[in-house]
């Protein structure tokens, strides 16, 4: 295993120490964000820390070595490869959907007097439905334009 994966667990937990310090010498309003970061930060280098003291294990070395090789025989299938772009493409086309009726479903609730001033939420949502679409058509020409 490449010993970047253990620098950046340890870089993992030091940032969540960190965060942890500041949040135990301060106080503020984001204390639960900063203690949410903080044990996200070090739980996860710990983690990383864990796989990378497992699998740098000689009995672990010609495993993580066969796993490696299978990921990568996985990663290239070209009918997973297009699976994926399909999921992606689907994904894509179901949260824009998803946008639109809550953008509608948004603006309902305000005329109804549900939600005050949801004017803030349904600028919000119908700029990040330009947004997606803006960048799904860049994404796209700049894809094809590289296969060109």
């Amino acid at each position: 295993m490449k010993k970047g994966h253990l620098i950046e667990g340890i870089l993992f937990v030091l940032g969540g120490a960190a965060l942890l310090c500041i949040e135990l010498l301060t106080h503020s309003m984001f204390d639960s964000l900063l203690v949410g970061f903080a044990a996200g930060g070090i739980c996860s280098g710990i983690v990383m820390i864990g796989r990378y003291i497992y699998w740098s294990s000689p009995k672990n070395r010609e495993r993580y070595r066969q796993k490696m090789e299978d990921e990568e025989i996985q990663l290239h299938d070209e009918l997973k490869s297009m699976l994926r772009d399909k999921s992606g493409r689907y994904s894509y086309v179901i949260g824009m959907m998803a946008l639109c009726i809550s953008i509608v479903a948004f603006s309902i609730l305000g005329k109804l007097g549900i939600i005050h001033n949801p004017r803030i939420i349904v600028l919000y949502l119908s700029g990040y439905l330009i947004f997606q679409i803006v960048i799904g058509i860049a994404i796209f020409k700049h894809l094809l334009k590289k296969y060109e």
